[in-house]
């Protein structure tokens, strides 16, 4: 009898701690910890580069920098120098954030009229059409300029070894180029096979098949040995250029010489006590912003994390926030964006007393997934870098110009052709942007620096992790492992109006008795897969003096530090 007793007991345990669940059951595994330097990235090879740039007396931003030319190598199918980057760099010195927008216009001789008069629905993702102007060289550039120790070359050097001699392709990278680069090369694009095919053979490598880049190795010694001038100048840019009209397009030569990436001040909310940082448009970090401050008007400790009422606020909160991007989110230099309004206290009151009990209609439209990379490093000097990079949708455009080893973005398929649109296409204007980093500082210090990737997904998942850490007491791992869901527009990627409220799609690890409360509510719910997967995170832990870092475990990635 005490047995069956002891039995019953321990199962109503069980269910209690599920009920009240906290992160521990989550965690893949620990939290790196270590004192002089961390590096999370998305490939094990390039966190190792970046932290032998940090023990041979290179900075974060050196090593950043290192960590992102390797990934430019080893993640073709999600970066490289023909897309953008944006960074947050913490500065121990001044105890100040600085922001990067290194993302690039469009061309100055391509209007909206030539899309209007061709009968375009919208700028088609491949081809020559979307190219805007690469920006991750000159914001390596420039974040260099500002803040590096080393030499370009030093810092580039290992990614030309790798480039030159091969590396071994994993899993999901080499799933993901046999995926992309046989598209491109069924559809007869220029320069894919002497690009990514004949270094290796002629064939695209397998799994743990050796992969090399010879041509983009050259390009790497040209902006080593030259600096922005040899990429945006010269043989490169000319390359570049004539690629692009070759195949129908608009960019010129005058287009990237002009170009000069943009230092921001990040914008914050503070939720519960810690403050939160984004950049400004023409990027959607905002709208985790927008999440939160409505979400931080609910006890959460009075809330299970993963239960109906948690994912229908968050939901809500989410379509109220989405609705504003979908209206305001532009190149600040050709649109007013109401940010002070946005984040303000009092309209974000206004924005919640809109959330009831059943699902809500949305009317914002989506974007896409993309595909991205987000970096983190910190070093023993203090200096923390938030760094994400792309070249957004399957790869890029398509477009490889000869001889030079990358494929350009396709980022103006973001403009909208809705002349009345806020994003609307223009000349010489830059595009709406996915992809976000994100800090997080406390008192004045900082606390944590990560990023999300996933298109749509990365405001949900920045807003997702701060709550993970702040509201259900997860370390960064945990929150990192935690199961993700995700809530998607049912209209066409161009902006247009959804007629419903859109669906939820959750991860394994929500139960099925949430799903089916959250249907109760009204929400459509599905799952999906393969979409949630990108978190890195460096923790800067002040009691102990040390780091905590964490990589994502839905697809390749490492943190490590010394």
């Amino acid at each position: 009898m005490k047995t069956y007793i002891f039995i019953i007991l321990l199962i109503a345990a069980q269910l209690y701690s599920q009920d009240r669940i906290t992160g521990e059951l989550f965690a893949t595994r620990s939290e790196v910890i270590a004192q002089n330097g961390m590096v999370a990235s998305s490939h094990p090879l390039a966190t190792q580069i970046g932290i032998d740039v940090l023990k041979k007396g290179g900075n974060a931003i050196d090593a950043a920098i290192a960590v992102n030319a390797a990934l430019g190598l080893m993640e073709p199918t999600g970066c490289g120098i023909g897309g953008d980057l944006f960074a947050i760099v913490w500065d121990p010195k001044t105890k100040k954030l600085h922001g990067l927008n290194a993302s690039g216009p469009s061309p100055q001789s391509l209007s909206l009229d030539f899309f209007l008069e061709n009968n375009y629905e919208g700028i088609p993702y491949y081809g020559a059409l979307p190219v805007s102007v690469p920006g991750a060289v000159a914001g390596w550039i420039a974040l260099h300029d500002k803040f590096g120790n080393l030499t370009m070359d030093q810092i580039l050097s290992p990614a030309i070894h790798y480039a030159e001699n091969g590396f071994p392709l994993t899993e999901l990278i080499a799933y993901y180029m046999q995926r992309s680069v046989q598209r491109f090369v069924r559809a007869n694009y220029p320069n894919i096979k002497e690009t990514y095919m004949e270094p290796n053979g002629g064939k695209l490598p397998s799994e743990g098949e050796i992969f090399k880049n010879p041509l983009l190795a050259k390009t790497y010694k040209t902006i080593a040995k030259e600096g922005k001038q040899g990429f945006y100048n010269g043989k490169i840019a000319l390359a570049i250029a004539e690629e692009v009209q070759q195949q129908g397009g608009f960019l010129t030569t005058a287009d990237l010489s002009s170009f000069e990436v943009e230092w921001v001040d990040p914008v914050s909310i503070n939720y519960r006590g810690y403050d939160v940082w984004e950049l400004p448009p023409n990027g959607q970090g905002i709208a985790a912003l927008q999440i939160l401050k409505i979400l931080e008007g609910y006890d959460f400790s009075k809330i299970d994390f993963g239960s109906d009422e948690h994912i229908h606020l968050f939901t809500e909160a989410k379509k109220l926030a989405f609705e504003d991007r979908a209206k305001f989110y532009a190149d600040m230099s050709f649109a007013d964006v109401p940010i002070k309004t946005l984040l303000s206290e009092s309209y974000a009151d206004q924005r919640r007393a809109l959330i009831k009990e059943k699902a809500s209609m949305y009317s914002a439209g989506q974007i896409s997934a993309g595909e991205t990379i987000y970096m983190t490093v910190a070093d023993k000097d203090g200096y923390m870098v938030s760094l994400i990079q792309s070249n957004y949708f399957g790869m890029g455009s398509g477009v490889v110009p000869q001889g030079v080893g990358f494929m350009l973005q396709n980022r103006g398929a973001l403009f909208s052709l809705d002349e009345n649109h806020a994003n609307v296409y223009a000349p010489s204007k830059r595009p709406f942007h996915t992809i976000i980093p994100a800090f997080v500082t406390k008192d004045g210090i900082p606390f944590l620096s990560f990023g999300v990737m996933g298109g749509d997904f990365q405001p949900q998942g920045h807003s997702q992790i701060v709550m993970n850490i702040v509201d259900f007491g997860m370390n960064t791992q945990e929150a990192g492992d935690a199961p993700r869901w995700d809530h998607k527009g049912s209209s066409s990627p161009r902006g247009n109006q959804a007629t419903n409220n859109g669906k939820i799609r959750v991860e394994s690890g929500i139960s099925y008795e949430t799903i089916r409360q959250l249907m109760s509510r009204g929400h459509d719910v599905g799952f999906t897969i393969g979409e949630f997967g990108g978190y890195q995170a460096i923790l800067w832990d002040e009691k102990n003096q040390v780091y905590r870092g964490a990589s994502e475990s839905r697809k390749d990635g490492q943190v490590s530090g010394y």
